[in-house]
């Protein structure tokens, strides 16, 4: 995605029926991700954090956008990633989670992208710890995968209480 001051869900005027199989992409490390375009807020750069203490690791803070607080995950350090300093391509996406906005560091978004539902394969069996649950499906579009997230399932049931309590 090209420089931006930010970005609207709303600024898309996606009807309800045409977010499906509509996903926003991003990278991270050498990986392209992708979201649900309907969990998509808005994109923002990344801006001052304020750090809140005892809190896990991969939670970097807080952030004030527009008099809203808005808890901050690093997807890299959630992901069990080395941490990056951030670059001018690094953006913070604005994602709802049951009804609570959660900022995702990540390194670059790319773009919007149609993979139809044929398209998208279950994900591979992982004998690592539990970070195959973050991953709905495998995407493909020509000779390259996205790996889908399943946003809800980002952070787990206490993890979400930790982040709304933040918010």
């Amino acid at each position: 995605m090209a420089q931006y001051d930010s970005f609207d869900a709303d600024d898309l005027d996606i009807e309800e029926d045409t977010q499906k199989d509509r996903y926003l992409t991003f990278r991270i490390a050498a990986e392209e991700y992708g979201i649900e375009i309907r969990h998509i807020t808005e994109i923002v750069g990344v801006q001052k954090i304020t750090e809140v203490p005892d809190t896990a690791t991969y939670l970097k803070g807080v952030i004030n956008l527009r008099g809203k607080i808005i808890p901050v995950v690093d997807v890299r350090l959630r992901f069990g990633m080395e941490e990056l300093a951030h670059s001018d391509r690094t953006c913070i996406v604005v994602v709802d989670v049951s009804g609570t906005s959660i900022g995702l560091i990540v390194d670059e978004v790319l773009e919007v992208v149609n993979i139809a539902e044929e398209n998208v394969s279950d994900p591979p069996r992982t004998t690592k710890g539990s970070s195959g649950r973050y991953i709905q499906g495998m995407g493909k579009i020509g000779d390259a995968v996205k790996i889908l997230l399943n946003i809800e399932r980002l952070l787990n049931e206490d993890e979400l209480v930790a982040v709304q309590q933040l918010a």
